[in-house]
């Protein structure tokens, strides 16, 4: 079961008084449609499906309860969280970021080394990065309460967009895991600190788009509430 993992970023996601509440009520929500799936039948057999999804959100939550250190590309999302000019969008994009091309990957490696066997991981990770697609157009719709412009942009099809860099994502993700598997376990650390860089590249790329997108985004911020708290529950939708 999941129930207390979803509980846990649940309470994650209601505990911040800033937009580091986002990603953790989003990844709730996704959380909660991977155990549902899991426990219907539809992504496979369900431990490891849900081995899979825990030890995934595991990355994200040990830092937050001080388990492990607080990887750079995190930092870099955390450290931005009280920055009242960026998007929701631009909040929950340094989250997905961090978590599918940083932590993925090294979730993949530490899976595949208690089991032997990265490939036999593939639709597992597929699976989740499925869902997480899957729960977007409902997150669009209670967004879109606080942010109307979000639900437009989807209504024209931007929902494509993002499905299209989230399977993209998603591929880089399975090369790099390939990569780091197949590296000896002594260079990890290394090859980990190489990706750790060029996620915070990304992260960025994200607060500091080029223009005209960076024209856009203080128009844009002004059709969204200003309220933390709204947004997350928002966000958690069901869960709020």
């Amino acid at each position: 079961m999941l129930t207390a993992t979803v509980d846990e970023l649940r309470a994650v996601a209601l505990d911040a008084d800033d937009a580091s509440g986002y990603f953790p009520a989003m990844y709730a929500r996704v959380t909660r449609r991977v155990e549902r799936a899991a426990a219907e039948g539809r992504v496979g057999d369900r431990e490891p499906m849900e081995h899979f999804a825990r030890t995934f959100a595991a990355w994200y939550l040990e830092p937050i309860r001080g388990e492990r250190p607080v990887p750079g590309c995190w930092r870099a999302a955390f450290d931005v969280a009280d920055d009242p000019g960026l998007l929701v969008t631009q909040h929950l994009l340094l989250g997905i970021n961090a978590h599918v091309n940083s932590d993925l990957p090294q979730v993949v490696v530490q899976l595949a080394d208690e089991t032997g066997d990265i490939d036999a991981l593939r639709p597992g990770f597929d699976a989740i990065n499925d869902l997480l697609a899957a729960t977007y157009p409902d997150l669009v719709r209670d967004v879109g309460r606080v942010a109307g412009w979000i639900a437009a942009l989807s209504a024209r099809g931007g929902d494509r967009i993002f499905n299209f860099s989230l399977h993209r994502a998603r591929d880089v993700a399975w090369m790099n895991a390939q990569r780091l598997y197949a590296t000896p376990v002594d260079e990890r650390p290394a090859q980990v600190a190489r990706l750790d860089d060029a996620v915070r590249v990304l992260a960025y790329l994200v607060t500091s788009p080029p223009r005209p997108a960076s024209w856009i985004v203080p128009l844009l911020r002004r059709f969204e509430s200003d309220d933390p708290a709204e947004v997350t529950a928002a966000l958690l939708g069901p869960l709020a």
